[in-house]
């Protein structure tokens, strides 16, 4: 074979490698096309959802990538070395595991769908999380936060409004930017509240959380709301709805304002709704419909938290440690 003609077949091997690898990523990009449609319109997930899925997804994608695998051809070797680069590059182990959640959902859908015969995550392990129980406020807290806010601006009586929506309805901010006038039953005192997954349920409302929603109508029936925002109960300056960052900021302000201590978001007022009632009495099934979880072992974390209120009530006001308390004063 001649000089000439073995080049001529390296440039042939090479387009045709080239060819190859351009297939293989189409294939791969179909994949994670239907993947993200399963998602949307089988699991029923939400925007927010949508994104945070790829989001992970994207992150296995970017290692496969620079390894040269293809999703198909990924073993579970592949996925414990993609799991350690998670913590060498310092994601946290929170997060490790959602991400490695998400990793486990997608090849769960390869399977169901015929992509492969296997799932190469069934033996894959996720870091092992401590116990972490969330931040919570008392009724007096809320207040204070509540105190704190100057009525005397225009987004006054919009931001008690909103902490007293979050406190009393225990509302995800997600679905709280998203609340429309057109869910509100004030006389009925109650609010139409779309969850994860486009889930809807019902969530009574408080006298108190009404009294300050009213006050905010008075001050929005005088804004100038943009076209197609008409339907929103909290808005911005600009007339447009809120986002979650906006509000994130907002409470976060608010507690600095109020002295709180504690490191809170608008989370730490549905996780606070949820601890009164069950410190008041409520049945965790019910606790559970109101927060809209669809299982009753994300509710039950709300049991350890009212364990801890009650050791600490102990611990400060029984006898025996009030006794203890005393010996170990008079012994200093």
């Amino acid at each position: 074979m001649s000089v000439g003609d073995k080049k001529r077949v390296k440039f042939f091997v090479f387009f045709a490698l080239i060819r190859i690898f351009a297939e293989s990523m189409k294939e791969q990009k179909d994949i994670i096309r239907v993947y993200q449609r399963y998602l949307k319109l089988q699991r029923g997930y939400s925007a927010n959802t949508l994104d945070a899925y790829e989001r992970d997804l994207q992150k296995l994608l970017a290692y496969l990538d620079a390894e040269g695998k293809h999703v198909l051809d990924v073993q579970l070797a592949d996925l414990q070395h993609f799991a350690a680069g998670l913590h060498d590059i310092g994601i946290g182990p929170r997060s490790q595991c959602r991400i490695l959640s998400g990793v486990r959902s997608f090849y769960r859908f390869l399977q169901l769908d015929g992509y492969r015969d296997d799932d190469p995550t069934e033996l894959l392990e996720s870091p092992v999380l401590g116990e972490h129980l969330p931040e919570v406020l008392s009724m007096a807290e809320v207040d204070q936060l509540k105190k704190s806010i100057d009525v005397s601006k225009w987004e006054g009586h919009r931001n008690r409004a909103i902490i007293e929506v979050l406190f009393s309805c225990g509302l995800r901010v997600s679905e709280l930017v998203n609340l429309k006038l057109s869910n509100l039953y004030l006389n009925e005192k109650y609010v139409r509240v779309f969850g994860k997954g486009s889930k809807e349920r019902l969530v009574p409302i408080s006298k108190k959380a009404v009294e300050e929603l009213a006050l905010w109508f008075s001050m929005r029936q005088r804004m100038n709301i943009k076209p197609g925002e008409e339907d929103y109960v909290f808005l911005n300056r600009r007339g447009a709805h809120l986002t979650r960052v906006m509000i994130l900021l907002m409470i976060k302000q608010q507690a600095q304002l109020a002295g709180i201590q504690k490191t809170i978001s608008p989370h730490t007022l549905r996780h606070s709704f949820a601890t009164a009632l069950l410190e008041g009495g409520a049945d965790l099934r019910v606790i559970q419909a109101l927060l809209g979880h669809e299982s009753i072992g994300t509710t039950e974390i709300y049991t350890h938290i009212d364990m801890t209120t009650l050791r600490q009530q102990i611990l400060r006001h029984h006898p025996r440690n009030a006794k203890r308390k005393w010996v170990e004063h008079t012994d200093d």
